[in-house]
């Protein structure tokens, strides 16, 4: 009977595990079909070490990169990689606060820009908060191409629901990271402060792909970034 009752409980997780990858897999489909409508590239990957690939991929060696503040890119190692392979990388999260701002100034103008996004609606928007705006501008008009890399993590039903993964989910998870002194670093929940570290001062809405900017989304099916 113990046997059995065992057998039970792995078949049930089994079947458990199977519908959840069954309810992955249409939703990423419908969310990447939607965003193509709206005028996006898109291409799917399983793995960070697949994203890299793909990421690599699309980018030529001798152009220049812009990276928006992002922990997704990091995960995947793009920085190093690029570094590695002679690509001038522009990226001020290692930089000293003094030349933070000329280096955000040199993003807008790469040849190529890279970061993430903070939700993706499944009817295909996307939805992303920043605190100084350099990375939301360079998104949508400067850069000759730009290319996002997102986990399944970020895909979210609707914008209601995608605002409030901004402000309760990646401002607060962001915000601690950073250290910065906001209500929600504590907390982890937004009350809309007037803390001089406040990070949610931008947000923006993509509807449809920016006329004068090519933009690939490249889906990675793990959970990644904030």
């Amino acid at each position: 009977m113990i046997i059995r009752s065992s057998m039970k409980k792995t078949i049930l997780v089994w079947h458990m595990h199977e519908l959840k990858i069954g309810f992955n897999d249409e939703r990423i489909h419908r969310t990447l079909t939607a965003l193509e409508k709206n005028g996006f590239q898109t291409f799917f990957v399983s793995t960070k070490d697949e994203a890299l690939d793909k990421v690599l991929s699309l980018i030529p060696s001798n152009a220049s990169v812009g990276f928006g503040g992002s922990v997704t890119l990091r995960e995947i190692n793009l920085i190093d990689a690029l570094t590695a392979r002679g690509n001038t990388v522009f990226e001020h999260w290692s930089q000293p606060e003094e030349n933070i701002t000329s280096i955000m100034r040199k993003q807008l103008n790469s040849d190529v820009f890279v970061a993430s996004s903070n939700a993706v609606t499944e009817d295909g928007k996307l939805i992303n908060i920043d605190k100084a705006g350099n990375r939301v501008a360079a998104m949508i008009f400067g850069p000759k191409r730009v290319i996002l890399v997102i986990g399944i993590n970020k895909i979210v039903k609707d914008l209601e629901e995608a605002l409030q993964r901004l402000r309760n989910v990646a401002a607060p998870m962001n915000a601690k990271r950073r250290g910065d002194k906001t209500p929600c670093a504590l907390t982890g929940m937004c009350t809309d402060c007037e803390a001089p570290d406040r990070v949610c001062r931008i947000i923006t809405i993509m509807e449809k792909k920016p006329s004068r900017t090519d933009i690939t989304l490249v889906f990675v099916g793990e959970k990644l970034g904030f």
